[in-house]
């Protein structure tokens, strides 16, 4: 019921929004009575919103993606292309850059912000060559002093017969090895999605921070959903059996901390959700400057093995 009304007064607002532009006129005075109730609306579903709500949130259209972020946080960019064995890969992408203000080496997954950026970038699902090309930027990460922040947003690896021609798994092995050994602060942030070893390979961070409507699991709930029920139309299902949002995982200890995005979701105010990723990790940036390099290694080592629970019966 309460996402009907917020749908309705969305609607409302949006019509005389475009109705003020038109016409000129000054309709405020109707306006932000609307404004404050489509907010408060906003906060009470996200606090009983269910897991694939949030899944659903997190491939909202207009979703700030990798790049969107670094347009808003970072100065200095520098694209760095190609696996220096094979080519260059759109979906994984990287270089140094400043991150407000402090240097360091970036890995972004990248989705694409139209179809046809999305087809091109493969909808953040890299190759292995985009792997690589995250190795050899982690190489210069550690060659030069430059702490890793990596953004990630992918269902998972690219599963074409090509990338396991050129060794998928391999690389993406490599790229777990070389991330947990870094000498330098690590921080990975899932923005969006954050689906299999896709997702781990550029996520082996000394602090691991999710977006509040992200998630981030072993498999994307479609294919859990196909393996488990033979059907991809049970992915809700899947999804509340994965728990894989940012609460879940934050309980669960996956995630060190879980970064507030508006109400509605990151795609309703980018400005606002990139403040709130830039203040976090610029945070936990200066935090792990404290630590030496043998400190940085042992911390990662010691993080990832401390994973996972169970019972005995």
């Amino acid at each position: 019921m309460t996402a009907d009304i917020l749908r309705e007064l969305e609607a409302r607002v949006h019509d005389l929004e475009d109705t003020a532009r038109r016409t000129g006129q000054n309709l405020d005075a109707a306006l932000n009575p609307l404004r404050s109730e489509v907010q408060r609306l906003r906060e009470q579903k996200s606090q009983v919103m269910g897991r694939w709500e949030r899944v659903q949130l997190a491939r909202a259209p207009g979703r700030p993606t990798a790049l969107d972020y670094v347009d808003r946080l970072c100065t200095e960019f520098t694209e760095l292309h190609g696996d220096r064995r094979y080519g260059d890969d759109p979906a994984l992408i990287g270089g140094p850059a400043r991150w407000q203000g402090v240097p360091v080496m970036l890995l972004l997954q990248q989705k694409g912000r139209d179809t046809k950026s999305k087809i091109k970038r493969r909808f953040g699902s890299a190759n292995p060559e985009g792997y690589r090309k995250a190795v050899r930027l982690m190489d210069m990460a550690d060659k030069f002093g430059l702490p890793l922040v990596s953004l990630v947003d992918t269902q998972g690896a690219y599963p074409g017969l090509e990338a396991e021609e050129r060794g998928q798994g391999w690389a993406i092995a490599e790229s777990i090895r070389r991330m947990l050994n870094l000498r330098v602060p690590a921080i990975s942030v899932v923005i969006g999605e954050g689906g299999s070893g896709g997702a781990l390979a550029v996520g082996v961070g000394n602090r691991v921070l999710i977006q509040e409507n992200a998630w981030y699991s072993v498999i994307s709930p479609e294919g859990a959903a196909s393996i488990i029920w033979k059907d991809a139309a049970k992915a809700p299902l899947a999804a509340e059996a994965l728990k894989l949002t940012a609460p879940d995982l934050l309980e669960m200890r996956v995630v060190e901390e879980v970064i507030p995005e508006p109400a509605g979701g990151a795609h309703l105010d980018a400005d606002a959700a990139a403040a709130r990723v830039g203040e976090a990790v610029s945070r936990h940036l200066r935090e792990l400057a404290a630590l030496d390099a043998a400190a940085l290694v042992h911390q990662r080592h010691e993080r990832f093995r401390a994973l996972g629970a169970f019972t005995e019966v």
